[in-house]
């Protein structure tokens, strides 16, 4: 799951995938739908900001869910319409964000 730290006022989380790797990534932003559906739009973290203005960063969106414990997890969207729309969102807000 993710363990939520603060980095120089960034919102990191240190993020598992299913082989037991970690990385760490930026919040971006959040989306939570009219039926209460919470989203996260994630990037890569990089500690040089050098590293960063060379990578090729794409935008990960995960879904927020509940575990059996009652505890939040990220969880990546199955479904391709729900991730083009979702999608669509984040960038929408983004651009509208990084244009000033």
């Amino acid at each position: 799951m993710a363990e939520n730290f603060e980095d120089m006022g960034a919102d990191l989380y240190t993020l598992v995938d299913e082989e037991g790797v970690e990385q760490t990534f930026e919040l971006m932003d959040t989306y939570e739908t009219d039926e209460g559906e919470l989203y996260y739009a994630l990037v890569p973290y990089y500690e040089n900001p050098e590293d960063m203005v060379e990578a090729d960063t794409e935008l990960v969106i995960l879904r927020s869910e509940e575990d059996e414990n009652g505890e939040e997890t990220l969880a990546s969207i199955d479904d391709d319409a729900e991730y083009e729309r979702i999608g669509q969102i984040f960038m929408d807000r983004l651009s509208e964000t990084y244009e000033e």
